[in-house]
């Protein structure tokens, strides 16, 4: 682009702002906006003066350029909340994960504390989502067997999450070792 071009240019959008404040303002309402808006308008049509054609018009150029502007920032405020005192900002909060990881190892270890035939049953139903026919079939047993262990785990499995920490170390000390040490496949 020629220096007597990008005058020009510059002249021609110096010469636009008023027109493009008034267009502005027709379009938000407050004087203050639109000042931002033909700032951002403007500053647009700097960076891309080079796909300005010559000889178009360049007050529709930046006239639309400041409408998408304006649509633009319309579609993103309508996505967003006032939330001036934090109030929502603040039920946004995403609880801490090393709690989700400390339940896991409690309903592991409580698991380990469980019968095997218990744990397999209440694995295939639970955690597996077989139904009580197909982990009868995976088992070897009857559906009624497989219910009953399933109803067992499960009592003796909330038993074990809500019994408070003394108990459980209780709970611990009467199990034989073999029995109080976490299994690897026993993973929910």
């Amino acid at each position: 682009m020629s220096n007597g071009l990008q005058g020009r240019l510059n002249d021609d959008l110096i010469a636009a702002i008023p027109n493009m404040r008034a267009f502005a303002i027709s379009l938000c309402g407050n004087r203050d906006h639109a000042d931002d808006l033909v700032q951002e308008a403007l500053v647009k049509a700097w960076n891309h003066l080079d796909s300005f054609e010559e000889g178009t018009n360049l007050k529709a150029w930046l006239f639309t350029i400041l409408r998408n502007a304006y649509f633009s920032e319309l579609r993103k405020t309508k996505r967003e909340v006032a939330d001036s005192e934090g109030q929502l900002a603040a039920k946004l909060s995403v609880p801490a994960e090393q709690q989700g990881h400390l339940d896991l190892v409690d309903l592991n270890r409580a698991l380990s504390k469980l019968p095997a035939d218990q744990r397999e049953a209440l694995i295939l139903v639970g955690a597996e989502g077989f139904s009580y026919e197909d982990a009868a079939a995976i088992s070897g047993c009857a559906v009624g067997t497989v219910k009953s262990r399933v109803n067992r785990a499960r009592t003796r499995l909330n038993e074990l999450m809500t019994a408070p920490p003394a108990q459980q170390q209780t709970d611990d000390a009467s199990q034989p070792a073999a029995d109080r040490t976490p299994r690897r496949s026993a993973r929910v």
